[in-house]
């Protein structure tokens, strides 16, 4: 893929949207272009990705004084919009790598100074961290053995979500073998890493979440980060995970929008049964293009709302001190607020998003399940991300919020469930 958006240093990026929506709005729009080509072929969208990371793209949470532009959580969520509308699949593989620079801002002076430089010259970080089963909830298979000069990784993920694009990947294992985990970053070329494009669901195919295997791989120890539950990273880490799915699925409602708009503006040929007017013309046409338009809009003033509510959060860690790795307090409200914003936006905004992919098909007609025009790939595409937290959890966790002021937790674990005793006795 050509660009001729050229290699800057992150510090010289601007920090407003404006300015950088202009920059990268050429990019993004060369990205749409292939989208479906992409989608088509099943072509993984390294160039894409390397054109992003050369722009400065993800560099753009590195705070200002680690030589970044620092932009706001809100700011970087409406460019991430603006990608996914172009191609969900690069949205979403970014995930992994904005997740670990929202971790980073936690982690010691020692581990901040190494590894934002690293980002500031371009290289960015997949994830994995769910195992394919046979994991206790709450444990892991993947262990990190050994002490501190000579860890050692071994273990094997499902779901790794953007690594096989990324110079590193962040790996969840346990600490020999015991409950909890740490998270060890280790190099996508290290000895006794293979990365292996497998993954087979039927949408968001490009975002190369497949199997990554891990055979006694060497972990430095300013790779080794501590992960304990219910602290401020812990859960605003967790909120900023499901904020970039929302983003996601807000960009493919913009994306069915504009497919609509398009499709429809160039249709020549209408039904007897309707009014004879051209679709472009005609009232019906318009009211269902109208109301993807609406689902759209209000799926992204929700993502962008609950962006600013994480802003507020991150803002609270920092004047708390919350952020240094040697914090004991209390987390600050407006950080669990965080998880609030987070867990009412999943509930309503993949409703939002599977409407207007959906509604896309009302506005043709059978034309529309063309293969070529690929126009089912945004609801296959919405409907695997809403799948990644179950909405049904998550209502009831802001029902309990509401009726009995418990504060939901984010998610942070996946395995199998410890059966019941009636299971047991059945």
């Amino acid at each position: 893929m050509s660009t001729t958006t050229a290699p800057a240093p992150p510090s010289t990026l601007p920090a407003d949207y404006a300015s950088l929506a202009d920059r990268f709005r050429p990019l993004f729009a060369r990205i749409a272009d292939g989208a479906l080509a992409r989608e088509l072929d099943r072509r993984l969208p390294f160039d894409e990705v390397k054109a992003l990371d050369e722009a400065g793209f993800g560099a753009l949470r590195v705070p200002v004084e680690h030589g970044g532009p620092g932009v706001t959580i809100e700011t970087f969520t409406r460019l991430l919009i603006d990608l996914a509308e172009a191609d969900s699949n690069i949205a979403h593989l970014y995930r992994s790598h904005t997740g670990f620079l929202e971790a980073l801002r936690f982690q010691s002076e020692r581990i901040q100074d190494a590894w934002y430089p690293r980002v500031l010259a371009g290289a960015t970080v997949g994830n994995a961290s769910t195992e394919k089963g046979g994991n206790p909830l709450g444990g892991l298979s993947t262990v990190l053995t050994g002490a501190a000069g000579s860890w050692r990784l071994t273990g094997q993920k499902f779901y790794s979500t953007g690594t096989i694009f990324s110079a590193y990947t962040r790996v969840s294992a346990s600490l020999d073998g015991r409950d909890g985990r740490r998270f060890a970053v280790v190099a996508t070329d290290a000895p006794g890493v293979r990365v292996d494009d497998d993954w087979d669901g039927f949408g968001q195919k490009l975002t190369g979440t497949g199997t990554t295997t891990f055979d006694a791989v060497p972990v430095d120890d300013d790779a080794v980060f501590d992960r304990i539950t219910d602290t401020a990273e812990a859960v605003h880490e967790a909120a900023f995970f499901q904020l970039v799915l929302l983003a996601v699925l807000a960009g493919i409602a913009r994306a069915s929008r504009r497919d609509a708009a398009v499709t429809i503006s160039s249709r020549k040929r209408t039904f007897n049964t309707g009014l004879g007017l051209p679709f472009r013309e005609d009232p019906l046409i318009q009211e269902a293009t109208g109301r993807i338009a609406a689902k759209a809009y209000a799926a992204e003033a929700t993502v962008l709302q609950t962006a600013r509510v994480l802003d507020a959060g991150i803002e609270a860690a920092t004047a708390s001190g919350a952020v240094r790795a040697d914090f004991t307090g209390p987390v600050p409200e407006a950080v669990h607020a965080s998880e609030i914003a987070v867990e009412h936006a999943q509930v309503t905004v993949p409703e939002l998003a599977l409407g207007a992919a959906q509604d896309l098909f009302l506005t043709v007609g059978a034309s529309a399940t063309s293969t070529a025009k690929g126009l089912d790939r945004h609801w296959r595409n919405a409907q695997t991300v809403a799948t990644h937290n179950p909405i049904s959890f998550r209502a009831r966790a802001i029902g309990d919020y509401w009726i009995n002021g418990t504060l939901p937790t984010g998610l942070n674990a996946i395995g199998d469930a410890k059966p019941t005793t009636a299971g047991r006795d059945a």
